[in-house]
């Protein structure tokens, strides 16, 4: 009986228990990549011809993708969750706050899942292209000058600004799209992801700029996303990495289109 008294008061701390499940999440996924990712970067440097991808490359293509959003993304994710976990704890359904927080994650790393399917597509058709590096970085101004310019565009756009306001406040999002249930828990955290994507997936345009595996990016970009969600009242943030990216993109632009015309005389 008193086993059985502290199990159910240790579950009680719904919250406790989910953050701590992030964390190791995180964890894991930053180790994964400070790893390597299962990848050789040993040959990146030298030059080489397109070759296809195997399946099994194909594969840790996307692992490492997908585990990438994972690290980067959850962190923002996290007040949503633990706020969710606590929502439910106080309405007493028969629901457990950490499996529904569970299914909320679950949801929400589905869409990033996709997106990573289409970021390694896109890896895909560039590289066959010859327009990324062994690094999977990008080899033409002029590619990396238009994603720039995008990006910072992108920064201003009502898509964005609107996607923006579910991720910077959890009480709006949960507010706006609460659903009961286990089922309701998951379309919950799709809906959250593809907020998300909707907000960030130019910002991880980005890596095909500097290198996908570019761990030192990969970190300021995370860090940049959690401080983008904390300027709730202010849009100063987004707007000044706008600008900052469209005039970097243009003077990247404009040389490649200098490179481009001496080399066709």
């Amino acid at each position: 009986m008193m086993a059985t008294s502290a199990l159910e008061q240790t579950l009680r701390h719904d919250r406790l228990i989910v953050a701590i499940g992030i964390a190791v999440v995180v964890a894991f996924s930053w180790g994964y990549l400070l790893a390597g990712a299962g990848i050789d970067m040993s040959m990146a440097d030298m030059p080489m011809d397109p070759e296809p991808w195997s399946p099994a490359q194909a594969w840790l293509m996307f692992a490492m993708w997908w585990v990438m959003m994972i690290a980067m993304m959850v962190p923002s994710a996290a007040p949503t969750i633990l706020l969710f976990a606590a929502i439910k704890r106080r309405q007493a359904t028969a629901d457990s706050p950490v499996i529904s927080s569970w299914l909320f994650l679950a949801g929400y790393l589905v869409i990033w899942a996709g997106f990573s399917l289409v970021a390694v597509s896109v890896q895909w058709a560039l590289e066959q292209s010859g327009l990324l590096s062994g690094m999977m970085a990008s080899t033409s101004n002029l590619l990396a000058g238009i994603i720039l310019l995008a990006a910072g565009l992108y920064q201003f756009t009502p898509i964005k600004r609107a996607c923006l306001r579910y991720c910077q406040s959890p009480v709006f999002f949960l507010s706006r799209h609460w659903q009961p249930g286990a089922i309701g828990a998951l379309r919950m955290g799709f809906r959250h992801g593809g907020y998300c994507v909707g907000c960030c997936w130019f910002l991880m345009a980005l890596l095909f700029v500097v290198g996908v595996m570019n761990l030192a990016w990969v970190a300021a970009v995370a860090i940049y996303v959690g401080l983008e969600k904390l300027q709730a009242r202010s849009p100063w943030l987004s707007r000044a990495v706008g600008v900052g990216l469209i005039v970097v993109g243009g003077a990247v632009l404009a040389r490649g289109l200098i490179v481009t015309a001496a080399a066709s005389l």
